[in-house]
């Protein structure tokens, strides 16, 4: 993985209020990165939507590419942060070589908890969906994809989680086939959220809406379990 990309000159006290300003061109970055790519966002507009001079941008980032690895790794550190707490916990679960299937099933069912609110909560979810589906799409200028880090080792804990519940290696292609398969019922809010609010005939994501969601996942989740040998 690319070494983090370091602000080209110390923030603190510094050019246009330092940190606050070097953060508003990351957040105008990621939106309009994410609705018109890495070519169709201009520096210029970048810097509009911040609030700042054309300047700034070059001065904190070096270039368009140093700040759209700025960005990449702002929405990788956000993930790490959003999902250590579940993580370790689920790995302290795995590590309790006698832990209740109960135990094994509640850690996994927190993990997509978390996954629903990084998903649908977190107040740059919409901006970061669209900035990912860019770079999926090959508009991005990172060799590695955005949240690698978090999303391998949700990855790694997931599976194992599934294959200490259904008695199969966590490497066997139907665990792999079955993780993807329980945390697959959140996804239609990730890809196509209009389409998912439509057809529930929800006018928005509400709090009471996403426990909802969580509620009717965790027990098709559970049933999905039961239903493994």
């Amino acid at each position: 993985m690319a070494p983090p990309i370091r602000p080209r000159h110390p923030t603190e006290g510094g050019y246009a209020r330092g940190e606050e300003t070097r953060r508003r061109l990351i957040d105008a970055a990621i939106r309009l990165f994410g609705e018109r790519g890495f070519v169709g966002a201009s520096t210029r507009d970048i810097a509009r939507l911040a609030g700042v001079n054309a300047p700034a941008l070059q001065y904190y980032f070096d270039s368009k590419e140093g700040l759209y690895q700025a960005c990449a790794e702002h929405l990788s550190a956000s993930a790490e942060a959003h999902f250590e707490p579940v993580l370790v916990a689920a790995e302290a679960v795995l590590a309790d070589a006698k832990a209740s299937r109960e135990a094994l099933i509640g850690a996994f069912t927190a993990l997509q908890d978390a996954i629903a609110d990084h998903l649908l909560v977190n107040q740059e979810a919409q901006h970061r969906r669209l900035f990912i589906a860019q770079e999926q799409a090959g508009h991005g200028v990172t060799r590695e994809p955005v949240e690698r880090p978090a999303k391998r080792r949700m990855s790694q804990v997931g599976a194992a989680l599934v294959a200490r519940l259904s008695g199969r290696p966590a490497d066997d292609p139907l665990t792999l086939l079955r993780l993807m398969t329980a945390h697959g019922q959140l996804m239609v809010f990730h890809v196509v959220p209009r389409t998912a609010l439509q057809t529930l005939r929800w006018r928005r994501l509400d709090a009471k809406n996403i426990e909802f969601l969580k509620q009717t996942v965790r027990a098709q989740t559970r049933a999905l379990i039961e239903s493994w040998d």
